[in-house]
């Protein structure tokens, strides 16, 4: 049996285990990592387990390289109703720096096959502020982007995570990160474009056109209990977080001998608060207000980074540029 197979088996075990009422679900995600190298076999196998009968969002992650004319026809007829295609950029030097395995016009190729195949609800994910990327690369991928007409953008920018590649090569010198100012610049470009070609700044780094927004992300953002299958999933029911093994060997380990493959905490009242804080000021429709946090807020407010608008606090096309100093002024 390979790795991927005892995998699967793995998660459906996980999944007839925790999914008692699927009824319930209303939405299911399949990403992390990258589950379009599964085959469509597989991914029905794990769905018959969830038994999302009342679904209606059932969105897969997928890699450019990993979808044919034939595998999205399939995948449309399994039920999947939405993708998430992970292209970052439309130019070839960018996809080589960030070690994608596809080219641009893959990717362009990869969208009109989906769509030929009936998907009307397609996300595409881009970065921005690569090294030596300039404002120009930066606005030829918003216009490649608006020219396929997706549902929804997602865009990212590029960050240095501590013991990355790109971390030890900006330690090494071999590569600078973008300028703050440029990167900044980027931001408001992207948001001005694509409000004029009718998509909704609904999320910090998200974009729909009406009624497309994401339904099964909006729920981390809108307090809505979640269940996570696989290695590194999380959970959440309101009262506390889970998180399964992320080591992929472990987990199937754990999982497929009985033995505990989780680890979990109760949340305190401060922390629940704190979640509520930093979620929800990343959303279009910010978060309630309450007399703590009308003070705590003042010098934004007076700034013009956060405003009021229905008595619910929100962050200005300013504040998001400063959204986590924001954030942690408030918690």
């Amino acid at each position: 049996m390979d790795k991927r197979e005892e995998y699967v088996q793995a998660v459906i075990q996980e999944a007839q285990q925790r999914i008692t009422q699927p009824a319930d679900i209303q939405t299911v995600y399949f990403g992390g990592g990258t589950p379009s190298l599964l085959s469509v076999e597989q991914i029905q196998r794990i769905l018959a387990a969830i038994n999302p009968i009342n679904a209606t969002e059932i969105t897969l992650e997928a890699n450019p390289g990993d979808l044919t004319t034939d595998k999205l026809q399939q995948l449309r007829h399994l039920g999947i109703n939405r993708l998430s295609i992970g292209i970052q950029s439309f130019r070839d030097e960018e996809l080589q720096f960030l070690e994608r395995r596809h080219t641009a016009q893959e990717a362009r190729d990869v969208v009109r096959w989906a769509q030929d195949a009936g998907f009307d609800n397609i996300s595409i994910d881009l970065m921005y502020a690569l090294p030596n990327q300039t404002m120009a690369h930066w606005q030829y991928n918003i216009s490649e982007a608006l020219k396929l007409n997706v549902q929804h953008i997602s865009c990212y920018c590029l960050t240095f995570e501590s013991q990355s590649r790109l971390y030890r090569l900006a330690k090494e010198g071999k590569v600078t990160p973008a300028d703050e100012d440029l990167e900044n610049a980027m931001f408001d470009e992207l948001c001005a474009t694509l409000a004029k070609n009718g998509y909704i700044h609904y999320e910090v780094s998200n974009f729909s056109k009406p009624n497309r927004r994401s339904q099964h992300n909006s729920s981390y953002w809108n307090n809505t209990p979640y269940i996570g299958l696989g290695a590194g999933a999380h959970s959440y029911d309101r009262q506390k977080r889970r998180w399964n093994i992320a080591n992929l060997s472990a987990y199937v380990k754990h999982m497929l001998s009985m033995s505990k493959y989780w680890e979990e905490e109760m949340l305190t009242p401060e922390q629940k608060e704190m979640e509520h804080i930093m979620l929800g000021l990343r959303t279009r429709e910010g978060i309630s207000l309450n007399d703590d946090l009308l003070a705590k807020a003042q010098p934004f407010l007076k700034s013009g980074q956060l405003a009021i608008t229905d008595n619910r606090l929100h962050a200005t096309q300013q504040g998001l540029h400063i959204l986590n100093r924001i954030i942690e002024a408030l918690v």
